[in-house]
């Protein structure tokens, strides 16, 4: 899933990075790495902590390319950080990369996944990318179906999405305790930068 993500930001950064002045050409890859670093984290990050119905949802949705959907946001806004950090950006610069670059890349995220024609993303390769393989077997589609159109589609007061919560987030803490130790995401992460 990784190089296929950094691919899509690469497609997507030639205005925001590539052509940008404020981004020193010897870095644009180094920005386009940790553009999608910031995505492959975030997106666990918000899972981990619980945030799983909004990672469907985004993923599920059309409010990837929304820089106002909150899970997006506070991908741009860790990405801010990187760039001011690691980069040096002036904070200006910064937020108009990130408030460009991500929703973009998260819009065309969203919607190769939900392309059947489209083989590039599914929806099932990435949850497991980002919960170490606790998505495997799941009926992706027909959950995802609740999401996009509300979690009680029947209105009968029972949701039962408790228990693929718990599983989903707890496999997302997983795999960030096994990234810790140079493992998974961040070892792959780390061979992509590297």
């Amino acid at each position: 899933m990784l190089e296929e993500l950094l691919n899509l930001v690469k497609e997507n950064a030639q205005g925001a990075v590539v052509n940008n002045p404020a981004v020193p050409n010897e870095q644009n890859d180094a920005v386009m790495h940790a553009a999608t670093a910031s995505i492959t984290s975030g997106l666990q990050e918000e899972m981990a902590n619980g945030n799983t119905s909004q990672v469907l949802s985004l993923l599920g949705g059309n409010s990837a390319a929304d820089p106002q959907n909150p899970v997006v946001n506070r991908i741009s806004g860790n990405f801010v950080g990187t760039l001011l950090e690691k980069f040096h950006l002036p904070a200006g610069a910064a937020q108009q990369i990130a408030g460009s670059l991500i929703p973009t890349v998260l819009g065309s995220l969203v919607k190769k996944t939900n392309d059947p024609n489209d083989h590039s993303f599914n929806l099932q390769s990435i949850l497991n990318s980002l919960t170490g393989g606790k998505a495997a077997g799941l009926d992706l589609s027909g959950i995802l179906g609740r999401f996009s159109g509300g979690l009680d589609r029947d209105g009968d007061g029972d949701v039962d999405l408790q228990d693929l919560m718990g599983a989903l987030s707890n496999g997302a803490r997983q795999q960030q305790q096994q990234q810790s130790g140079g493992g998974g995401l961040a070892g792959m992460l780390g061979s992509l930068l590297g």
